[in-house]
């Protein structure tokens, strides 16, 4: 019985030693991934634009009422008129630009921001590729031959299928494409009738003595 007793003990400790074992075993492995996870980077920036960044802990918190907050919105307001901030606006009791039409440009602050100040280099592609197609003719007119404004539609064209992808993300790219012979044939047309303005804008030079004095003579005859 002793016996017995003996290896039913070793039995079940032996059961209970595998038991315990896998379960620490399955438990350590589910912890595993759990613990990559918390730490990988990328589902860190996945959980950021999720669930946007924690608040620290000392952070301080705003408890004020919905009224309260419209109060302290229209006081504000009133400051700033009394001021005088709002006077002499550019835009006053005129419509915003890319905001009037049947078209409105969902970016239309930021691109008048970097058309005001002249910003270069900082506008995501969609942007910078509509403020290019709206002096794309301009720049082609400061060009001086044939194949300088064909390199330069094909490096504009090349831009905007490589801005459509969206590998770099932002806006959606709705500039259209430019024809290459068509901005050729643009360039040359707007290049004739340029020359023409210059010629007829220049003043006839000066009669010579000698026209002007067939012109004093001509004057004596008809005294006479």
């Amino acid at each position: 019985m002793e016996q017995r007793s003996g290896s039913g003990d070793d039995g079940g400790t032996a059961r209970a030693g595998g038991a315990g074992g896998a379960g620490g075993a399955g438990r350590a492995g589910g912890a595993g991934p759990a613990q990559g996870q918390a730490s990988d980077p990328r589902v860190a920036a996945a959980r950021y634009r999720t669930d946007g960044a924690a608040p620290a802990a000392d952070a301080p918190t705003d408890n004020r009422t919905a009224a309260e907050m419209r109060a302290w919105a229209r006081t504000a307001i009133d400051q700033a008129i009394a001021r005088g901030d709002f006077d002499d606006l550019p835009l006053a009791g005129k419509p915003l630009p890319g905001l009037a039409g049947d078209t409105v440009d969902p970016d239309w602050w930021i691109r008048g921001l970097i058309e005001r100040e002249g910003l270069t280099g900082l506008a995501p592609p969609a942007l910078s590729l509509r403020t290019e197609h709206a002096t794309f003719e301009q720049t082609l007119d400061g060009l001086f031959s044939e194949a300088a404004v064909r390199a330069h539609v094909d490096d504009y064209n090349a831009r905007i299928i490589e801005a459509r992808r969206q590998l770099r993300g932002g806006p959606p790219v709705v500039t259209p494409t430019r024809d290459v012979d068509a901005e050729v044939l643009g360039w040359h047309r707007r290049r004739i009738e340029r020359r023409q303005r210059e010629a007829a804008a220049v003043p006839p030079p000066p009669p010579s003595w000698r026209e002007r004095r067939a012109l004093r003579r001509e004057l004596r005859r008809r005294r006479a």
